[in-house]
């Protein structure tokens, strides 16, 4: 896997918010974590149950006295902000930016994320060669830590290529052949005419859509067995 950005949090104040930025972080391979002087000290109680086993993160963060201090190591250095700042910064997208990240190979990436009530200053910006903002409805724009960290660390992923998912869905039968689809026609048909079903003059039209909507569900070989399976037990039940 290739290294992800560093994930910095400046003054985080809330140990929920901590523990859950961290759990985000897991979920998408992002492993480091730096803490800008954390508010009420560190280590705070009850951010590793927050962290909901994602305590490996908590374990090698570091704390920073200050931000200069906590980025002084990297090379290229991202500020997230809802808020327009009027400094002279190039704006991107979560994934535009992260695909920047990503085409830095080599060079060491961090993200900087502000305060839980007031986010990042402006001087603390000022530090970041761009700025990453979200498209969220201006009517209500605030995220808190975890979710600007989940958003980044997703299109992070996506950029690195490593979004494939963890299942497809695909069928576990195969598609059902000819003689599997004309056997269960035979057996449902043989089974309705029994039960009184067709109309005497409609029997033909009835039966040819029938087989038309079957035909339509691209059914498997484990469908067509089940559906047997499921005629041959009602017919069962019918005898005397």
């Amino acid at each position: 896997m290739p290294p992800g950005p560093v994930v910095i949090l400046v003054q985080p104040q809330l140990a929920e918010n901590i523990g859950m930025t961290a759990r985000a972080m897991a979920n998408f391979g992002l492993s480091e974590l730096r803490l800008v002087a954390p508010k009420n000290g560190w280590p705070k109680k009850g951010v590793r149950e927050a962290a909901s086993g994602a305590t490996h993160i908590l374990d090698g963060a570091t704390v920073h006295a200050t931000l200069p201090e906590a980025i002084a190591d990297l090379h290229y250095v991202l500020a997230t902000t809802a808020r327009e700042r009027g400094q002279m910064k190039r704006v991107l997208a979560p994934d535009a930016a992260m695909r920047d990240v990503v085409a830095r190979a080599g060079q060491r990436t961090g993200i900087l994320f502000g305060r839980e009530r007031a986010g990042l200053d402006n001087d603390e910006v000022s530090l970041a060669d761009a700025i990453v903002t979200f498209p969220v409805d201006a009517r209500f724009s605030s995220l808190n830590l975890a979710q600007g960290v989940l958003l980044m660390g997703y299109e992070w992923r996506r950029a690195a290529g490593l979004s494939s998912l963890p299942f497809t869905g695909e069928m576990m039968s195969p598609p059902a052949t000819r003689a599997a689809m004309l056997s269960l026609f035979s057996s449902l048909e043989d089974g309705l005419a029994e039960a009184g079903f067709y109309p005497p003059e409609k029997r033909d039209i009835i039966a040819r859509n029938m087989r038309d909507m079957l035909h339509r569900m691209s059914m498997t070989e484990q469908d067509v067995r089940t559906l047997r399976g499921a005629l041959r037990a009602l017919r069962a039940r019918r005898a005397p």
